[in-house]
């Protein structure tokens, strides 16, 4: 005779792992639509440029192996406030890996000290993916300005206090805090000029209507190897390694002074970690991919990789840097 019972308790307990096979199957496969990178700059900046040389090998390295995925993935700009809409865009984002941020160095550490209110908390709303690659920012004017070393722009600004001004692509930018760091550190009183992009900056630089931009390298290498502009000093620890013929602001002058930018990826705070880890493999897949470590030098930045642990000390690290230079500096933004 059957037990009914106990049969019943032994198809009860084979349920799961009946179901498991199920389950496994209607896990949702990533991705399965396109990867959209949001850049809450304009094209043609850094930022930019960095998004759009490793979101091309991408798809490679998300596809199956020997066979690229089948999803495109697009750049996306959204500029505004100093990246801070763009920022927001993403981590108010579906956290299912579809929609990240080529972060910089203003959106995910100076912009929480200078505004005073932010639509999102970098800490609390993005996770960290990965970090890309390092830009010196250059302090450039063009090639027929009056100045032809940055002693020379210093000793006009002492001379005519706030009015000589300096562009930046924008509030909360690397080259915006540098700028207020050099004020700082060489004791000058330079005019901030914000722009929505470095392509706003270069124009009125060739100008004439602004006297010196303070900006991302890599935008500038075009002019400055053209001999339309000239750059007085770049703002990294050592000379930098596509223009080695420039000083660095300490060699010219201002001692101890370091500020490099730098890009990365993050994505919604909430993403599955086997999302997480798959991209920031295919992000650091690429990095390591000797012609995309080349094109990125190419645009005149250094490859940093770094994968989502490390880049949160680095980010934290450099949160602690800007934090004394955003109150030295007594900068604040609504």
């Amino acid at each position: 005779m059957i037990d009914l019972h106990v049969s019943r308790r032994a198809a009860l307990l084979a349920l799961p792992v009946l179901a498991a096979p199920a389950l496994v199957r209607a896990q949702p496969v990533f991705p399965n639509r396109p990867i959209r990178i949001i850049v809450p700059f304009p094209a043609g900046g850094a930022t930019d440029l960095t998004a759009r040389v490793v979101a091309e090998r991408m798809p490679a390295l998300l596809g199956q192996p020997g066979e690229p995925s089948r999803f495109p993935v697009v750049v996306d700009n959204r500029p505004g406030a100093g990246g801070n809409l763009g920022s927001d865009v993403v981590a108010k984002a579906e956290p299912d890996g579809h929609t990240i941020l080529c972060c910089t160095i203003g959106t995910a550490s100076i912009n929480q000290f200078l505004y005073t209110k932010l639509p999102y908390d970098p800490t609390r709303d993005l996770a960290s993916l990965a970090l890309v690659n390092e830009v010196a920012n250059g302090i450039v004017v063009a090639a027929d300005s009056p100045f032809r070393t940055l002693a020379d722009l210093l000793a006009a600004a002492k001379a005519r206090p706030g009015e000589l001004n300096y562009g930046t692509p924008g509030n909360g930018t690397s080259g915006h805090l540098c700028g207020e760091y050099l004020k700082t550190k060489a004791g000058v009183n330079l005019t901030h000029i914000p722009y929505r992009g470095t392509s706003g900056v270069i124009p009125d630089v060739l100008g004439g209507r602004v006297e010196v931009a303070i900006d991302n390298l890599p935008g500038y290498l075009p002019h400055l190897k053209e001999g339309r502009m000239r750059a007085l000093a770049v703002t990294s620890a050592e000379r930098w390694f596509s223009l080695p013929e420039v000083p660095t602001v300490s060699q010219a002058g201002v001692p101890d002074f370091e500020a490099v930018a730098w890009f990365g990826f993050q994505a919604p705070a909430r993403i599955p970690a086997p999302v997480q880890e798959r991209l920031a493999d295919a992000i650091l897949g690429a990095v390591a991919e000797p012609a995309t470590a080349e094109r990125l030098r190419e645009i005149g930045s250094a490859p940093k990789p770094l994968g989502p642990v490390a880049f949160d000390r680095y980010i934290a690290a450099e949160n602690a840097k800007w934090r004394d230079v955003v109150r030295a500096a007594g900068a604040k933004l609504d």
